[in-house]
């Protein structure tokens, strides 16, 4: 467990290297378009913002996820069964209590995110805690128990927000692209509007591919990790076996599912607005093979 966690860790700062270094080449271009000259000054410019907003999504990752999901926060009145199952399930893997947070959607479904044990978060769906028993909410509580224990949330976490955000910035930045165009035509502007258009073309064209390819490369084996390390918490395998198999056959579609978050569900959450996905480009292993994982644990 602590060579996944510290490979987690290191797999996080890459992304922030990587994330740093794009949002620096866009800002510098910009800088490059508006100010007509490419100086020191520029790229010393770039860099710093790019180092600021890297800092802030690090440290903000999780409320800007819970955001985008919607997510609101639980209270252990109105949640005493979910509560009570993680308390004693933080009591045997020797973690502390993670925040609950609900999502109104009777889709049933449920991930976490944070940066670590001690700023970590498990949100799961009203349709979760209607349409799943005891023993199969511990289990789905206990798998996404073991994804922070295990420091999958800090990457998953940390790419599902800046691969949002290098998305949007490259199609803010194409269209800043094609409107500045448009409205200038002077002779010395031309090379670095050009310059803009195209690089901005090729970033619009490679954010999408760039999204699949990291959430691919988050390997789909931290699923099978997480239900193994469940089954060891609850010493259960046929209530995480039941939760995957009511949670993947549920046909009610998640209103607030999204292609940056998909990967941190303990199912794909927008299964049922495309059909089944394929096995290739899937950020989930198949729910059948990771039954035939867990029927295998002795």
């Amino acid at each position: 467990m602590f060579d996944i966690s510290k490979s987690n860790k290191r797999k996080t700062y890459g992304i922030i290297g990587v994330f740093i270094l794009l949002l620096t080449l866009i800002v510098y271009f910009v800088g490059i378009y508006w100010f007509e000259e490419a100086s020191i000054g520029v790229a010393i410019f770039a860099m710093i913002f790019s180092i600021i907003v890297s800092w802030a999504s690090y440290y903000n990752s999780d409320k800007i996820v819970l955001s985008l999901n919607g997510a609101r926060k639980a209270t252990k009145e109105e949640h005493q069964r979910m509560v009570e199952n993680l308390e004693g399930l933080c009591i045997a893997a020797g973690l502390p209590m993670p925040e609950l947070y609900i999502m109104d959607d009777g889709s049933p479904n449920a991930f976490a995110t944070g940066r670590n044990p001690e700023h970590s978060v498990i949100c799961v769906t009203t349709g979760l805690l209607q349409k799943l028993d005891s023993n199969e909410l511990e289990g789905v509580l206990a798998h996404e128990l073991s994804h922070i224990k295990n420091y999958d949330i800090l990457l998953q976490t940390v790419a599902a927000v800046f691969v949002g955000f290098v998305t949007i910035i490259s199609d803010l930045f194409f269209r800043i692209g094609v409107r500045s165009s448009r409205s200038r035509d002077d002779d010395n502007g031309g090379g670095a509007q050009a310059i803009l258009l195209v690089v901005g073309f090729i970033f619009l064209l490679l954010s999408p591919i760039f999204a699949n390819l990291l959430k691919l490369a988050l390997s789909r084996n931290r699923e099978y990790l997480a239900d193994s390390s469940a089954v060891e918490l609850t010493r259960n395998p046929e209530g995480l076996i039941s939760a995957l198999r009511k949670i993947s056959s549920d046909t009610d579609p998640l209103e607030q599912a999204n292609k940056a978050t998909e990967c941190m569900y303990i199912s794909n959450p927008i299964k049922n607005k495309k059909g089944k996905t394929s096995s290739l480009f899937s950020t989930h292993p198949s729910v059948e093979d990771r039954i035939t994982q867990l029927q295998n644990i002795h």
